[in-house]
């Protein structure tokens, strides 16, 4: 996911490139398919998609940020019949996504500037695609996608659940950098956004990659209030 680093996170700054830091848009089109590989099949993120699927009506409108390959999250949502735009930053991730789910439409974009009107989707899903954003972005797009829920619509979100601002790491041998929040600050900033917690679930996951960190990922489904 074009905006998505974080599971499998820190290792060593010693292995940035000498420019450091990639942007999220280059870093992704180089790590491509092989993020599907290490982390599509959580079981965190599938608990969270059951979760999500139970609450919705047939045939909503649902909105996936940081789409990446579009599995499993928009093929999930699509093959249960409901009508799925996903957003990434990247465009290898863009045409993947397109080929692999052609049930849902693919948008390539940077999500804190596209237009997202107040009330036009029945759920959104964000799944790790903040980690890349500083905090202060981090909350203002929280609170415009629960903008464009529709009243009572659902917010699916995940993070890694640790204390870090501006931490360089090196993510499936891309130099990017993450910032994020322990569980209870995120939870505040989540709710501080317009909605309440349904469920939470956390996560413990390794990836299954030689040297791969084993991660803390906070899965929640909001309402909007």
């Amino acid at each position: 996911m074009a905006t998505t680093p974080a599971p499998g996170s820190p290792a060593d700054p010693a292995g940035l490139s000498a420019d450091g830091p990639r942007d999220p848009a280059t870093a992704f089109d180089a790590i491509g398919a092989s993020y599907e590989d290490a982390f599509a099949e959580t079981p965190g993120r599938r608990a969270s998609l059951d979760q999500l699927l139970t609450r919705l009506a047939p045939g909503s409108r649902v909105l996936d940020v940081g789409s990446g390959t579009g599995r499993p999250t928009a093929e999930a949502l699509a093959g249960a019949g409901h009508r799925v735009t996903g957003v990434d930053v990247s465009p290898v991730m863009t045409e993947l996504a397109a080929r692999r789910v052609p049930g849902a439409d693919f948008v390539r974009a940077d999500i804190r500037e596209l237009d997202l009107p107040e009330g036009t989707y029945d759920a959104v899903c964000v799944y790790f695609a903040l980690l890349q954003m500083d905090r202060a972005e981090q909350a203002r797009l929280l609170t415009r996608l629960v903008r464009a829920l529709v009243p009572g619509g659902h917010l699916a979100v995940a993070t890694v659940a640790l204390d870090v601002e501006d931490l360089d790491v090196v993510f499936l041998d891309q130099p990017i950098r993450v910032t994020s929040f322990g569980a209870a600050p995120f939870k505040d900033v989540v709710g501080a956004a317009g909605t309440t917690v349904l469920w939470e679930h956390t996560d413990v996951f390794t990836p299954p990659r030689p040297g791969a960190t084993t991660e803390e990922h906070l899965f929640l489904v909001c309402r909007r209030d």
